[in-house]
């Protein structure tokens, strides 16, 4: 299970750098549209948040350590509130950041989160951040990644409300069908003897992926 786990990220490795990336079918629809249109951007907002490998690595960062499903609950919710807020906002206000600063923080919300889970803040600097806060302060920051995605969308003023709350509405069906997915195998995995030594492993792991995307949107910038 370890193993499936690590392969597992190793392939959002390889995907995460294009993981936002609005397709050209995608953006043509859009452009091409007018109105509401309720159930095309329940499908956009799904599609965007499961092939979102960032954000979905950071989630499951968050819930690496987490056992009841009602803490599950608050973290995940922190989050959402989060990065709907910021992302409703930025799209209603065509208010957005360099899509290359803003994945580059959010890959240094994945080395946060895992330097979190091995403990290295308590053991640094004798203090334990509160990760509720740290939750609902990466979800702005995510939340306005999503946004300067869907101003690529250059979507129709007309209907515009209507149609972002159901690209929300989609981005927390596509979010909680991967935390879902992502949860059985986390299960699983817990109930293994090796469990402790393979989670350091993957926590090590998965603060190297995250110093990749940082590194990978950085040089992008630097090139831009």
């Amino acid at each position: 299970m370890a193993g499936l786990l690590l392969f597992s990220l190793c392939l959002l490795v390889a995907e995460a750098a294009f993981a936002h990336a609005v397709t050209l079918g995608d953006q043509g629809y859009i452009q091409e549209i007018t109105g509401v249109n309720i159930i095309p951007f329940i499908y956009l907002g799904a599609k965007h948040m499961v092939t979102g490998y960032d954000h979905l690595l950071f989630l499951f960062g968050v819930i690496f350590f987490l056992y009841g499903m009602k803490e599950i609950g608050i973290y995940v919710t922190l989050f959402a509130v989060g990065h709907s807020t910021t992302m409703l906002i930025g799209v209603y206000f065509n208010f957005g950041i360099n899509s290359y600063i803003i994945d580059a923080i959010i890959g240094f919300s994945v080395v946060y989160k895992a330097l979190d889970n091995l403990g290295a803040f308590k053991i640094w600097f004798g203090v334990q951040p509160n990760t509720k806060i740290a939750t609902i302060t990466f979800g702005f920051l995510h939340g306005f990644g999503l946004a300067s995605k869907i101003l690529d969308y250059n979507i129709a003023p007309d209907g515009l409300v209507p149609n972002l709350l159901a690209f929300n509405v989609g981005v927390e069906i596509g979010q909680l069908l991967a935390l879902a997915m992502i949860l059985v195998l986390m299960n699983r995995w817990r109930a293994t003897p090796g469990f402790a030594r393979q989670a350091y492993v993957t926590n090590v792991v998965m603060m190297g992926m995250g110093f990749y995307l940082m590194g990978f949107q950085l040089i992008g910038l630097a090139y831009s």
